[in-house]
C-alpha cells in the first residue's frame, strides 16, 4: 500500500507561483512513476506531469515551460513547482503513484485546491 498526502495549494494572483508537495509513505520502493493530475469544476481530471524513478519527466503541453516536477527520494516527496500561473490553472491538484509493473495510477492523494485569480 502507498499513501499520498498533498500540500501547498492556495490562492495566488495570475503570474504568481506555488509549489505543491506530495508526501509518500508505505511501500515506496514499489513506485515507478509519480504523477500530478488536476480537475477543474465541471471538467474531467487531466494529466499535468509525471516523473519516473529514473528521473525522466513528461508534461501536458499547457504547462510546459511553466511547471516543473521533481522528486526527493531521501524525503519520499514529489514536488510540482508552478510558475507564471494562469486563471485556467485553477483546479484541485492530485498526486498519484504508479507501481512497478502496473500500467495505471492506483494510489491517489486527497487533492489540494489551487485558485488563481485574474
Amino acid at each position: 500500500q502507498v499513501q499520498l498526502v498533498e500540500s501547498g495549494g492556495g490562492l495566488v494572483q495570475a503570474g504568481g507561483s506555488l509549489r505543491l508537495s506530495c508526501a509518500v509513505s508505505g511501500r515506496t520502493f514499489s513506485i515507478d512513476v509519480m504523477g500530478w493530475f488536476r480537475q477543474a469544476p465541471g471538467k474531467e481530471r487531466e494529466f499535468v506531469a509525471a516523473i519516473r524513478r529514473s528521473g525522466g519527466s513528461t508534461y501536458v503541453d499547457s504547462v510546459k515551460g511553466r511547471f516543473t516536477i521533481s522528486r526527493d527520494n531521501a524525503k519520499n516527496t514529489v514536488y510540482l513547482q508552478m510558475n507564471s500561473l494562469k486563471p485556467e490553472d485553477t483546479a484541485v491538484y492530485y498526486c498519484a503513484a504508479q507501481r512497478l509493473g502496473v500500467k495505471v495510477y492506483d494510489s491517489w492523494g486527497q487533492g489540494t485546491q489551487v485558485t488563481v485569480s485574474s
